[in-house]
């Protein structure tokens, strides 16, 4: 029986994280059953598509996909929960009287197929009344029976539960030896098994995996307490990204370590605890300009928030506006070929190709071979993210493949690509950015955000925070926040590291439409720094 569900995870560390799981309780062995035969997916999906014809649709496609989950949570010594999801189904999208249709099933018998897609076509017929304009699709050249799979080492799905637990345990056990009172760390795992076929002559079937392992660890002391999360990244990979190999380690002086394609979770929580030492007895920033060196772990938000979601095209148009917002960076903007969006050093693109990210795939869920394509270059607005119907707006002829659904009950729709920063050509390292910097403020990590409706003003925090002097980090500090504008922030980065400093970091959920889906992207950068930032603090009282 399908269900949709919640999994509250509740603690002194995360506070309390909804999590939307969609699908049926199954054990850990289930999740390593043999998937549908390719085959029989794609007698499923014809029964779809020629249905669909055989009402009128003028275009389908059908998903038939199968969705892992595996959550486990700690807590200090405990085990707090296991939990294991399967959700299978077919979804069948068409046009029919130039007006999207949409349907979808978990019982994948011909018979409930092929009605599926004729609703499809009923709902695409009926909604027909209210289109004004038909639906205007940029081609797409079938790609006939292909396949992909993230490239893993290790499939965590195959890793024993017990050394998941011993794992997260010694997480928690590190921390807490070296100064953290409360701990909890958890293993997100996703596997999508997804196949895509449409009217256009494809066949794609990929099998993708992503994995996230993050943890909030708490000290308390006399006037209250801190807290210090995970600075591992959600990745498209394997269980081999637990490695934590030295060669990945990207180590600032008098900082942090971070992590680039495997993590140290251990390393990382003993640090934690002694951070959250170092942040009880930290003074309080001043408030004023500062020179601020953002490390990948923080600026991958900043770059998500003002950069990726106001580039989307939907929002741009005012299509998506009560969740997140719309967008400044409106069209005209863009037809300009002026606008300064950043420094002329300031270079943003998107590629869902990049190996590692979250949303690293060969085709879209409209069956669009992925690619990269410039957003900003040399800091001026060049293009936006759009999927099939929306790229004649632009005035453009192919999609940039970004279309995604969160499972195969949802409809597809356009969602961020992993958008990044390219990194400097010369080589520097973060402490050769760090080294020029008279007074500055170095952070690392992510931490509470805010920004308007329009994706323009914001404020960010961190986790944690280094005064620079005289271009060396001197002492940790506490409640750093910045504030800005998104043009007058990426208008004042003045030095990029370079590739080797390059790491990627990532949403493992982000949230978008109604009703809401979520999705999984990633956004690399190198240390970079940003000139004259107003930094206020979040403890002062007004």
């Amino acid at each position: 029986m399908e269900r949709r569900d919640f999994i509250k995870l509740g603690s002194a560390g995360m506070g309390t994280l909804m999590l939307p799981i969609s699908g049926a309780a199954i054990s850990a062995d289930q999740l390593l059953d043999k998937p549908m035969d390719v085959a029989y997916k794609k007698k499923l999906a014809d029964i779809a598509l020629n249905a669909a014809k055989a009402k009128g649709a003028t275009y389908a496609d059908a998903r038939i996909g199968r969705y892992l989950n595996q959550f486990v949570t700690t807590r200090e010594t405990r085990v707090d929960n296991i939990v294991n999801t399967e959700s299978a189904g077919i979804g069948v999208r068409v046009i029919a009287n130039g007006t999207w249709g949409f349907a979808s099933t978990s019982n994948m018998t011909p018979d409930s197929v092929a009605k599926t897609a004729e609703q499809a076509v009923a709902v695409a017929i009926a909604n027909s009344k209210f289109q004004t304009t038909p639906v205007q699709l940029a081609p797409v050249k079938g790609v006939g029976d292909v396949s992909w799979q993230t490239p893993i080492v290790k499939n965590a799905m195959e890793v024993p539960i017990k050394d998941k637990v011993d794992l997260l345990l010694s997480v928690n056990d590190a921390a807490m030896k070296n100064g953290a009172n409360f701990i909890t760390s958890t293993l997100f795992l996703v596997n999508e098994q997804k196949y895509f076929a449409s009217t256009d002559g494809s066949y794609i079937d990929q099998d993708i995996h992503r994995l996230w392992a993050p943890f909030t660890a708490t000290a308390i002391g006399d006037d209250g307490f801190k807290q210090r999360a995970a600075l591992g990244n959600p990745v498209g990979m394997g269980y081999e990204y637990l490695d934590g190999l030295e060669k990945d380690k990207v180590r600032i002086q008098g900082a942090n370590v971070g992590y680039n394609n495997s993590y140290d979770m251990v390393e990382d929580a003993a640090a934690a605890g002694k951070q959250l030492q170092a942040k009880l007895n930290a003074k309080s920033v001043e408030p004023g300009k500062y020179d601020l060196v953002l490390d990948p772990a923080h600026l991958m938000l900043t770059i998500h928030e003002s950069v990726g979601h106001p580039l989307e095209l939907d929002r741009v148009l005012g299509y998506e506006a009560n969740y997140a917002g719309t967008s400044f960076a409106t069209l005209d903007k863009w037809q300009s070929g002026k606008f300064q969006y950043g420094s002329d050093i300031v270079n943003l693109y998107a590629d869902k190709n990049q190996p590692h990210t979250l949303g690293n795939v060969a085709y879209d869920d409209e069956g669009v071979k992925t690619k990269e394509w410039d957003l900003i270059k040399d800091g001026i607005l060049v293009n936006y993210q759009a999927t099939r119907d929306q790229v004649h707006m632009l005035g453009q002829k192919e999609s940039h493949g970004c279309s995604y659904s969160q499972s195969w009950r949802d409809v597809q729709f356009q969602r961020m690509s992993n958008v990044s920063l390219r990194p400097n050509d010369k080589d520097l390292s973060a402490d050769d950015v760090i080294k020029d910097v008279e007074k500055g403020i170095y952070i690392a990590g992510r931490g509470s955000y805010s920004i308007d409706q329009q994706r323009y003003n914001f404020q960010f925090g961190g986790q944690l925070f280094y005064e620079i002097k005289e271009g060396k980090i001197v002492d940790q500090i506490e409640d750093v926040a910045y504030q800005s504008n998104t043009q007058e922030f990426w208008n004042s980065c003045t030095q990029l590291a370079g590739k080797s400093d390059y790491r990627v970091g990532g949403s493992f959920f982000d949230g978008k439409g109604q009703p809401s889906q979520v999705s999984a992207v990633s956004h690399g950068c190198p240390t970079t720094r940003f000139d004259n930032i107003n930094v206020i603090n979040t403890a002062r009282n007004v």
